[in-house]
């Protein structure tokens, strides 16, 4: 399984332009292809939605061209779609599948409509309900009341009323409204039950508002398309940025301090989810808002309150309330979220699920979540269940505790390059790598310069060590690759000062012979083992920051530090230290061969397949064949305050 992993986050700040709002880039692809004339669709949304819903408009006949960029030229068909027969693939694109449900089922063909595994999970019967009261005729070709479905021509009634749910999804609604100018009648809808995702309609309204149909509404309850409305393109349309991408940088800056700018909505936008921002003041956050942008930074207390919210007016924003929960005083309660349930996976369960992992306390309900945060969260690899909004919303707790995000390319369905843009806008615990060969002081050199800044230490090759010793205990021997990784992935490790301890016993002295050296370099070759130690040292990233000795600090664990130094002696330099460093802790050695060995290990890490020993071209190069110890370290701190 692919993953990233976060460093833990110390600051936010800056400007970010969204990209274009889902639900308006689908709607308006869609009204585009109904309507008579050609349209111009600016700053459409760059994801596999929109991907699915241009291919599936292109099977049916429309006219699509990309002009570059996020701009395109949908050919309107005047009505219902010119091919009468196909087969349409939609993956997991909500905002695709229901609306192109409807408006098939109008257009008097013969059509079948598949999606992903979780497509066909997600229920789409009460749309079906209300297509059938109008006469159409839609069958189920797997789970009744889910897709996929086939739909048939056939005999639309003439005007009338029907009814919809309201509690399930929205979506629901939309696709029904936006279909039914193509029967050239007035209808009726008329909703039972509580209308839940209100701002959603109010897109799907302004919409068709935009491409000339007005529908006359009463209230939440009942809404009339009129006889002989039809279509008509506007001629150029932009889209706004998505208003629920905006929480996720809305959040960071009032967690992160701030000032966070999100361009491409505003106080002027038709989107529910810019009410996010209104949770985020009520949390004590402090916002501003334009036209089209809203800024955020952290409450003056420097700390967010817990809120209790009915959050039915932003059903996809609200998920991002749970993960700022993390950092809010008190007990977060987020209500009227049933909606939550029936998305691209179950987000109620998996949102508690994962807030667990953290440390969080966390009560779920059928249509509720309640997150009680604790002094300090546990780093955790996340799931995301293939749901791009999992992965954005908890990409927050990195303000927290390093994390892991498994599957982050599930952004795509909506912001693709969501991290890369997370990354210019937040500034990680600072690192400095220091890497070289065996015995060339870079422990000794690493432990001084974080003393000296105030960091943490992380000697790597003391884990290498530490598991060649837990295996050599467990009986594995140095060349089982999945045995020895089964037991690095289960050590039990605490680093003190002049002290390491393993599953509870000091084994500082242990670890340093050269039996265990030896079976360090071993199993530091086995990619099993490297990846399983990958996270644990990227855990040791936290508090004021972090400096690192290893082969592939720089290279692998911490690409993005601060400051590379590659530091080096010579053969015979480097075998003289380690001969004094043994001798004078007791330990019988031959100068000759701790040569050997150390040429023998270099041979074997530079030419090992996985993390080779090499300087990176981004590193410095720092020879102490000549230096003293306290030069060495003062090279170092020059060189990071020149790059701090």
């Amino acid at each position: 399984m692919e993953f990233l992993d976060l460093a833990p986050f110390v600051s936010a700040g800056g400007t970010v332009r969204l990209p274009g709002s889902k639900s308006i880039s689908n709607r308006v692809l869609l009204l585009a292809a109904l309507a008579e004339g050609v349209t111009e669709v600016r700053d459409l949304l760059h994801s596999d939605d929109t991907e699915r819903m241009l291919e599936a408009l292109q099977q049916l006949g429309v006219g699509v061209e990309s002009l570059g960029g996020e701009a395109y030229r949908i050919g309107g068909v005047g009505g219902p779609f010119p091919v009468k027969e196909a087969e349409l693939f939609l993956g997991n694109a909500g905002t695709a599948f229901r609306p192109l449900t409807a408006a098939l089922a109008l257009a008097g063909g013969h059509y079948v409509l598949k999606g992903v595994a979780r497509m066909h999970e997600r229920p789409i019967g009460d749309l079906v309900d209300g297509l059938r009261q109008l006469g159409a005729e839609v069958r189920y070709l797997g789970n009744d009341g889910f897709p996929p479905l086939e739909i048939f021509p056939a005999s639309i009634r003439a005007g009338g009323v029907l009814q919809v749910r309201g509690d399930v999804s929205s979506q629901f609604l939309t696709a029904l409204l936006m279909a039914l100018p193509l029967t050239g009648v007035e209808t009726r809808v008329e909703v039972v039950g509580e209308l839940i995702s209100k701002p959603y309609i109010e897109i799907t309204l302004a919409t068709m508002a935009r491409f000339g149909v007005e529908v006359q509404r009463e209230g939440w309850q009942a809404f009339v398309v009129p006889a002989g409305v039809r279509y008509v393109s506007p001629g150029t349309v932009y889209v706004e940025g998505d208003a629920s991408s905006a929480s996720y940088f809305l959040a960071a800056g009032a967690i992160g301090g701030g000032p966070l700018r999100v361009e491409g909505v505003g106080k002027d936008s038709i989107q529910g989810d810019v009410r996010f921002a209104e949770a985020l003041a009520l949390m004590g956050a402090r916002i501003e808002m334009g036209p089209n942008w809203i800024e955020a930074r952290a409450p003056a207390s420097g700390k967010l309150q817990a809120i209790d919210l009915d959050c039915n007016h932003i059903p996809d924003a609200a998920m991002t309330l749970a993960t700022a929960a993390l950092f809010a005083e008190g007990t977060t309660v987020l209500r009227n979220i049933a909606s939550w349930r029936v998305k691209e996976t179950d987000r109620i369960a998996a949102m508690a699920t994962e807030l667990q992992k953290l440390g969080a306390i966390v009560e779920e309900g059928p249509d509720y979540l309640k997150v009680t945060p604790v002094p300090a969260l546990k780093p955790a690899a996340i799931d995301t269940y293939d749901d791009h909004r999992m992965a954005m919303c908890f990409s927050l707790a990195a303000f927290a505790t390093p994390l892991r995000i498994n599957d982050p390319k599930c952004v795509a369905k909506t912001f693709p390059d969501y991290f890369e843009r997370l990354a210019t806008v937040t500034r990680s615990v600072p690192v400095i790598a220091i890497d070289g060969p065996s015995a060339s002081g870079k422990g000794t050199v690493a432990a001084r310069v974080a003393a000296a800044l105030g960091f943490g230490y992380l000697d790597s090759g003391a884990l290498y060590r530490l598991t060649a010793l837990a295996a050599q205990r467990a009986g594995v021997d140095w060349d089982d690759e999945a045995g020895v990784a089964a037991v690095a992935a289960g050590l039990e490790v605490v680093f003190g000062e002049g002290s390491i301890r393993l599953a509870g016993e000091e084994v500082e002295g242990a670890i340093r012979t050269e039996e265990i050296s030896q079976g360090a370099s071993k199993v530091a070759a086995l990619p099993a083992v490297r990846a399983a130690l990958l996270f644990r040292q990227r855990v040791f990233r936290c508090g004021a920051g972090l400096v690192g000795d290893g082969r592939d600090i720089g290279s692998v664990v911490f690409p993005d530090s601060r400051l590379k130094v590659f530091l080096t002696a010579s053969a015979e330099v480097r075998a003289e230290r380690r001969y004094k460093q043994l001798i004078g802790k007791g330990f019988p050695a031959n100068m000759q061969a701790i040569l050997l060995d150390l040429r023998e290990r270099d041979r074997r890490d530079s030419e090992r397949s996985v993390a080779p020993l090499q300087q990176n071209e981004d590193a410095v190069l720092l020879d102490t064949s000549g230096l003293t110890i306290d030069q060495a370290v003062d090279q170092v701190l020059d060189w990071y305050g020149s790059a701090s």
